[in-house]
């Protein structure tokens, strides 16, 4: 399957999207039988509805955890939603790691440090994007700003869509309207002869 006949990625956070936080009212929870995977160590998994699961693996492209609970979200957050274990988005290697970097990448992945924290860049957006490897994307995240948005239509060939999810309502309707129209414009533009338009959002 070439490049261009792949699906388009999707880049999922947790916490916000799927764990609501932050409004004045107490959330809803969900009682799904899993309970034993790990609620009693974070209360905070009994907010996610379980319906997400089926919205998910209904729309047309490939799901991608990209969160600070890393592989813990294929064990205590995918089977709540019914999903398979899914490709994680690692952590970006710290400047300070022993052992994987010589002094030349020591000094690169500082300097990256150093102008992400300048310009505002999220520490994921970087390893989103080669992560993509110019394949279409949507990333989904409640923490993506203006700065995320600018850095990867500058560094990203092909189509995405950053899209912020407000993490005092996590994923609505409104969320996956905007997803899905994106999904199906892109994957429509794909199938078209001929060259395709680059865009970012």
């Amino acid at each position: 399957m070439t490049r261009s006949a792949q699906p388009p990625l999707l880049f999922l956070d947790v916490d916000g999207p799927l764990i609501p936080f932050g409004a004045s009212h107490p959330y809803p929870t969900y009682e799904t039988g899993l309970e034993n995977l790990g609620s009693g160590e974070n209360p905070l998994l009994a907010r996610i509805n379980p319906r997400h699961g089926s919205r998910l693996t209904a729309l047309a492209c490939e799901l991608v955890w990209a969160t600070t609970w890393l592989d813990d979200a294929n064990v205590l957050v995918a089977p709540r939603l019914g999903l398979p274990p899914l490709p994680v988005v690692g952590l970006p290697e710290s400047s300070g790691a022993v052992g994987t970097k010589d002094e030349a990448g020591e000094a690169g992945c500082e300097e990256e440090e150093e102008e992400d924290v300048r310009i505002g860049l999220h520490w994921k957006t970087r390893p989103v994007v080669a992560w993509a490897g110019g394949r279409p994307f949507v990333w989904v995240d409640d923490e993506i700003t203006e700065a995320d948005r600018g850095w990867v239509a500058a560094h990203h060939p092909g189509p995405s869509l950053l899209h912020r999810v407000d993490p005092r309502r996590g994923l609505t309707n409104g969320d996956y309207a905007v997803v899905e129209g994106w999904l199906r414009g892109t994957v429509a533009e794909q199938a078209r002869p001929g060259p395709h338009v680059r865009g970012s959002r």
